[in-house]
């Protein structure tokens, strides 16, 4: 393992750290962040995607994406369960690998939350299905949702320029209207369901096709395992984390397999497969109820996956460029809110790329799957050097475990991750042009890894703590 030691600037000051961020998450806070973060795009991007690779049992994907993800978040509990890391999935690659694996792994974090974008697009998509497409002249439809997807995006930035505790509150307003959307579409759906729903359009690319489906929704259901980035503003983190991160996924997980119910067995599924859930809503509710659905379900859905998003993505980057990966303007925090400010900016301007270029949601979501499931296995496999690198801690923790289940969960969940990569390249709608583009990131990511590590700028801080 590489020796960390606390990084300064030019001057012998110390700079800008993880430590300054505020204490200020409780238990219920990172809740409504973990459920925001996950329900999102997944519900509302991916399931016509799902419904498309295995008909009506996308319910039954649904369940299967909740037991891949609980088998890779395990081995991730079993850390963030014993230490507080203030870098989130960067610390832990960093003490308990190799410094360069953090690298590499900060720089794929980046280029798959372009990701980012996909959540303002989908609103834009949104929004354009309620103002009526039909009514808006077909030259501007596209010009008008790439500003709708700006404005969007530009809003969530702001927010969290103004600190985590803002957004968290916003975040807890918004989680209200989006659960009655959502219920809503459950219960006047179900009855609305076809009788022949397990026998009509089940399992329509048999167990390979719903097995695929199953790993392209860990998109969907995955997402509660991102509060382990927050564990530099949790109060108490290894407490904390490990249970929200269950708690949530199956919280997810029972409401998405409901919807997937209504999604794809009130119309045929020639007609919902690859649609947005806008097209069941618009023939299960009246009017005013399709209207708060649209606005309070699937709107407020997505901006509450952009607003969770921003708020995490950031402290893995935020990290490394206090080790020495980037600049070091790049983790300047502003002074009253403690936002990492530059690190946002960056990622907004990054994210306006695909918005205004017209990057398809597929493509963008295809990108950031498999990217993140490569670092995922990274991190999965890490695990098993826990006991070798904190041995004390790792003694009293209350997630320790015998050194043969260690590694066993290790292994188990970094090769579920590898499996899912595999199932989307051979079975999901992958083209050459997505496949070369994800080699590509992962090219780019070990060649910047290794320039910047040889050049000498990297002096790893210890961003891990006893909580």
């Amino acid at each position: 393992m590489e020796e960390q030691t606390t990084q300064k600037n030019a001057s012998g000051g110390h700079m800008t750290s993880t430590k300054e961020l505020k204490r200020v998450l409780d238990r219920k806070d990172l809740l409504s962040i973990a459920i925001g973060q996950t329900i999102g795009s997944g519900v509302f991007a991916l399931v016509g995607v799902g419904i498309g690779m295995t008909g009506r049992s996308v319910s039954v994907a649904m369940l299967i994406a909740a037991v891949f993800t609980i088998m890779m978040d395990i081995p991730m509990m079993l850390v963030s369960g014993t230490v507080r890391l203030r870098g989130g999935f960067y610390t832990q690659l960093a003490f308990l690998q190799h410094k360069k694996a953090a690298g590499f792994y900060v720089i794929v974090h980046i280029i798959s939350w372009t990701a980012l974008a996909m959540y303002a697009i989908s609103v834009s998509q949104y929004l354009l299905d309620l103002i009526g497409r039909s009514t808006i002249n077909p030259g501007l439809v596209s010009m008008i949702g790439k500003l709708i997807a700006f404005a969007v995006l530009t809003i969530f930035y702001v927010t969290n320029l103004f600190g985590i505790q803002g957004a968290a509150k916003l975040q807890n307003a918004m989680m209200v209207c989006m659960t009655l959307g959502l219920t809503a579409f459950i219960v006047f759906g179900l009855p609305q369901v076809s009788p022949n729903y397990f026998t009509e359009d089940f399992l329509t690319s048999g167990l390979t096709g719903l097995f695929a489906a199953g790993a392209l929704l860990t998109w969907a259901v995955g997402g509660a395992n991102v509060i382990v980035h927050l564990g530099a503003e949790a109060k108490n983190p290894t407490k904390d984390i490990p249970v929200i991160i269950i708690l949530a996924t199956v919280i997810i997980a029972v409401f998405y397999s409901l919807i997937a119910v209504v999604a794809s067995g009130v119309l045929p599924v020639a007609e919902v497969a690859g649609q947005p859930l806008s097209l069941v809503a618009a023939k299960i509710f009246p009017r005013p109820i399709y209207v708060f659905f649209i606005v309070g379900g699937a709107i407020f859905a997505l901006t509450t996956t952009l607003n969770a998003s921003l708020g995490w993505v950031t402290k893995p980057i935020l990290q490394a460029a206090v080790d020495g990966w980037f600049p070091p303007f790049v983790a300047k925090i502003g002074k009253r809110y403690k936002a990492p400010v530059t690190i946002l900016t960056i990622l907004y301007l990054e994210c306006l790329l695909p918005i205004f270029f017209g990057v398809n949601v597929d493509a963008i979501a295809n990108l950031a799957i498999i990217l993140t499931n490569v670092c995922f296995a990274m991190i999965c496999f890490s695990v098993a050097n826990v006991k070798k690198v904190v041995p004390d801690l790792w003694e009293k923790s209350r997630f320790h475990v015998s050194d043969r289940l260690l590694k066993g969960l290790s292994i188990i969940g970094g090769t579920v991750c590898l499996l899912q990569i595999g199932l989307l390249v051979m079975v999901g709608d992958m083209n050459w042009y997505m496949i070369l583009s994800n080699l590509g990131a992962l090219v780019f990511a070990l060649a910047y890894t290794f320039w910047r590590d040889r050049n000498g700028n990297v002096n790893m801080e210890i961003s891990y703590e006893e909580a």
